[in-house]
């Protein structure tokens, strides 16, 4: 048997876990499926589970995605995730039967070879990988709708060959997955739902007033390479490039007398407009929803300044979350950077002194420094997300 060459010696025998050893696998995994949200991790810490209880060399977590009629896995054990259309390979023909698969050795098997030289087969060819045993296990969701399969791929033990015993743990770990998917899509449908409708509403209070369209998708974008220059998590990093396009929705509030006005605003006017700020937090303010938590306090204090002299509440210094400090930044970078009917867009130089200037000024001088380290990143978002500004006037 030929193997990959990251593999040693040591580890292409193994041993079968014993029964002592199994329950820790299933409790260990099934712990820490229960509290994660994120359908990849979930998807890896399935294929994880599944590699360990029998012992294979890899193990991928396939979906069925019924919309584009195709088989897909976003995590898979030694390949990268890919899409095959619904009835392709040896999980299509699982998945189709909704019955098992057990194969001994790929090269040497008949009933499925037309299957196997097009899928596993083809693939040994481009990789030098050699795939001998192969076990395919479809999985249900509570209405009993076939929706993945599990494939393992070789057996590390002395046997080289799958078990009855191996399909017995392959299955409870499909019974399992199959309820732990459903739930996990679920909340990310309602998840994927709440970023849309976050979305169209800061659209929404953009489009009232003197800002475009892709506005709050750069400033979204901007967020969110910040935060991961601070080092927040990738949790906290997309929470705040979910709630980041309503920073302005307190805008919706606002008379187009002063929104829309083409010049200065006079002092009472600009206190007008200030207002919308405490009209956002006020929209936001009692949801229970993490998203829409984090969104109320970027309308409140996205105009805040490091040195005291923002607005709404002339918050000072880290007193202003950091969710304001990083959206402040990055909703002034985009209205300078960005044409307008009324103006052009400012030389990057002299955005970038002005930055320097304002550095521990209206800046926290720590986002600053981020926000010139993503330079780069920052521009690319500025042109992939440019407007096109038609002047009527």
């Amino acid at each position: 048997m030929v193997y990959h060459d990251e593999y040693t010696i040591e580890q292409k025998i193994k041993e079968d876990p014993t029964p002592e050893e199994m329950l820790r696998i299933i409790f260990d995994y099934t712990a820490k499926i229960a509290n994660e949200r994120h359908l990849d991790n979930v998807l890896m810490l399935m294929a994880n589970m599944g590699r360990e209880m029998i012992v294979s060399d890899r193990c991928s977590v396939w979906l069925v995605d019924k919309i584009r009629k195709e088989l897909y896995t976003t995590v898979a054990h030694g390949v990268s995730g890919i899409r095959i259309p619904l009835a392709a390979g040896l999980v299509g023909h699982s998945i189709a039967m909704g019955e098992p698969i057990f194969i001994d050795d790929a090269y040497s098997n008949e009933p499925y070879r037309e299957v196997l030289d097009n899928g596993a087969l083809a693939t040994d060819r481009k990789t030098g990988y050699r795939s001998k045993a192969l076990m395919v296990v479809p999985f249900r969701n509570n209405d009993g709708d076939i929706i993945g399969a599990y494939q393992a791929v070789n057996k590390m033990t002395v046997s080289e060959t799958f078990s009855q015993k191996d399909l017995e743990y392959l299955t409870l770990a499909a019974s399992y997955a199959g309820k732990s998917l459903e739930s996990v899509q679920l909340h990310h449908e309602i998840e994927e739902t709440q970023k849309e409708i976050i979305f169209t509403m800061g659209e929404i209070g953009e489009s009232r007033s003197k800002e475009t369209g892709n506005h709050v998708k750069r400033v979204a974008e901007y967020s969110y390479l910040l935060a991961k220059g601070l080092g927040m998590g990738q949790e906290e990093c997309d929470l705040i490039k979910m709630a980041s396009p309503m920073h302005d929705i307190g805008k919706v509030a606002i008379p187009d007398s002063v929104l829309k006005k083409p010049g200065k605003l006079t002092e009472e006017e600009f206190d007008i407009m200030k207002a919308h700020t405490d009209i956002g937090y006020g929209l936001l303010k009692n949801s229970t929803r993490r998203i829409l938590k984090t969104a109320a306090i970027l309308a409140y204090e996205h105009h805040e300044k490091w040195n005291g002299k923002g607005y709404p509440r002339g918050l000072k210094g880290e007193e202003i979350h950091i969710y304001g400090r990083i959206t402040a930044i990055a909703d002034v970078f985009d209205a300078l950077a960005s044409d307008r009917v009324y103006k052009k867009a400012w030389e990057l130089d002299r955005i970038l002194n002005l930055f320097i200037e304002e550095r521990g000024h209206h800046f926290d001088p720590r986002v600053v420094d981020t926000f010139m380290e993503q330079l780069p990143k920052i521009l690319k978002i500025r042109d992939d997300y440019q407007d096109i500004i038609e002047d009527h006037g």
